[in-house]
C-alpha cells in the first residue's frame, strides 16, 4: 500500500508503527504507521508537522503540515540526512542533531521535549521520540513533531497585553494613594478637618480600586487553570438583585431607572452567594455605565430539556447597544464598548463564573435595542452534597 505524501510516493513501511505490535487493544499513537494503518489517515491529514528518519538518519517521511511550517519540499527533504534536511539549531546556535545525537549516546533515552528551535531563522516547536525495536536496542526510527510558534505568540502577546493593562490600572490609583497619605503627613497641621476627610475618602476609594484589581487579576488565574472554586450555598436571586438595584440608588443613580420583574414561582437556587453578586454586580454597572434609558432586570425560572430546571436573569437596557460584529468579543478579554473605561476584563470573569457553575451567558439586542445580557444557572446541589 502506498501513501502520497506531499507528492511524493512513500511506502506504508516507511512510516512503521511504534514498536511491535501490542495486541488488538495497543493503541501506538505515537508512531505514523498509528494514523495509516486502519484509520484511513495520511500524514498529510496531520494538523502538525511529522518528519520520520529511519535507522540510518535519513528522512522517509515529511508531510505536508512539516513542508509549511519548515518552508522545506518534501522533495529536497526525502532520502537525505536529517542534519542537512531539517538543520536545527538551539538559541546558541548550536546544531542540534549533533548536540543531542539521536542514534548514539545512552540507548534508554525515548526522545526529546518539546522546546523552541530555530531552523533558517524562524522559530519552531520540535519534540522527538526514538522507536527502538527493544528498550535498550539501536534506534529503528526517529520520529519528529513540529509546530509552528503563532499560538505560543499569541499567548505571550495575551500575557504582555494583560501586564501592561494592569500596570496601567494600577499607577493611577497608587500615584494618588501616595500623593494624599505623604501630603497628610507632611502637613496635617494645615488641613482642616474637612479637608482630611476628602482626602482620605479619595485614598479609601484608591485602595478599594486596587483591591478589585487583584481580586480580578486572581480570578482569572483561576477561570485559565480551571481552579475557580464555587462555594454552593441557598441564595435568594430576587434578594439578591434588589440589593444591587438599592446599592446602584446610594451611589446616586435615580431609582426610577431600573424596572426589576419578577416571575415567581422560582426555584431552590444553590449557587456560591460571591460569585452571584459578582456577576450581577458587573451587569448592573455595565447597564448603568455603557447603556441609557431604563435598565430592566427579569428574573425567572428556567427549565432546560439537557440541564433541569434553573434560574435565569435577563438585564437589558436603552441604549445603543452592542454592535452585531462586536458580539463574538464580548467575553474575551480586554473587550470594551463604545465607551473606554475598566480593564476590560470583568465579562471575561462573569462568563467563568457562570459555566463554573455550570450555567450559560449569552448577549444579545434588548427590546428597546440596547444590549442584553441573560445567564441562566442550574440548581445544582449544596456544597455538602456535591
Amino acid at each position: 500500500m502506498d501513501v502520497r505524501t506531499s507528492g511524493t510516493a512513500v511506502t506504508a513501511d516507511s512510516c512503521p508503527s511504534d514498536g511491535p505490535a501490542r495486541g488488538p487493544s495497543s493503541t501506538a499513537a505515537a508512531g505514523p504507521g498509528a494514523v495509516d494503518a486502519g484509520l484511513g489517515l495520511a500524514p498529510d491529514d496531520l494538523p502538525d508537522g511529522l518528519v520520520v528518519a529511519d535507522e540510518r538518519g535519513r528522512v522517509i517521511c515529511f508531510n505536508a503540515a512539516a513542508a509549511r511550517i519548515t518552508d522545506i519540499l518534501p522533495g529536497d527533504a526525502l532520502g537525505r540526512p536529517l542534519e542537512h534536511a531539517l538543520p536545527l539549531q538551539d538559541i546558541e546556535g548550536r546544531r542540534w542533531w549533533r548536540l543531542t545525537d539521536p542514534y548514539g549516546g545512552l540507548a534508554i533515552r525515548r526522545g526529546q521535549p518539546e522546546r523552541n528551535l530555530l531552523l533558517g531563522g524562524r522559530e519552531v516547536l520540535v519534540s522527538a521520540r526514538y522507536v527502538r525495536s527493544r528498550p535498550t536496542g539501536p534506534v529503528q526510527r526517529l520520529v519528529i513533531a513540529l509546530r509552528g510558534t503563532e499560538a505560543r505568540r499569541r499567548t505571550e502577546l495575551s500575557h504582555a497585553e494583560l501586564i501592561a493593562t494592569v500596570a496601567h490600572e494600577l499607577r493611577s490609583p497608587l500615584t494618588s494613594v501616595k500623593g494624599f497619605t505623604a501630603t497628610l503627613l507632611q502637613k496635617w497641621e494645615r488641613f482642616t478637618d474637612d479637608q482630611k476627610r476628602l482626602m482620605l475618602e479619595t485614598v479609601d476609594a484608591d485602595a478599594n480600586r486596587v483591591t478589585r484589581l487583584i481580586a480580578e487579576l486572581l480570578d482569572i488565574s483561576r477561570i485559565d487553570s480551571g481552579r475557580l472554586e464555587v462555594r454552593r450555598q441557598r441564595v435568594d436571586m430576587s434578594a439578591a438583585v434588589r440589593r444591587h438595584v438599592q446599592a446602584q440608588t446610594t451611589a446616586g443613580q435615580r431609582p426610577d431607572r431600573f424596572l426589576i420583574r419578577m416571575l415567581e414561582p422560582l426555584p431552590d437556587l444553590w449557587a456560591d452567594p460571591d460569585k452571584v453578586d459578582q456577576v450581577l454586580g458587573n451587569l448592573l454597572e455595565n447597564a448603568v455605565r455603557h447603556g441609557e434609558g431604563t435598565v430592566t432586570i427579569e428574573v425567572g425560572p428556567v427549565a432546560d430539556t439537557t440541564s433541569g430546571e434553573g434560574t435565569s436573569v435577563t438585564v437589558s437596557d436603552e441604549g445603543p447597544g452592542i454592535p452585531e460584529e462586536s458580539m463574538s468579543r464580548v467575553f474575551t478579554r480586554f473587550w470594551r464598548g463604545s465607551k473606554r473605561g475598566g480593564t476590560g476584563l470583568g465579562l471575561y470573569i462573569v462568563k467563568g463564573i457562570v459555566e463554573a457553575h455550570g450555567g450559560t451567558i449569552t448577549v444579545g439586542r434588548a427590546p428597546a435595542g440596547g444590549a442584553q445580557f441573560r445567564f441562566s444557572l442550574p440548581v445544582a446541589a449544596p456544597a455538602f452534597m456535591a
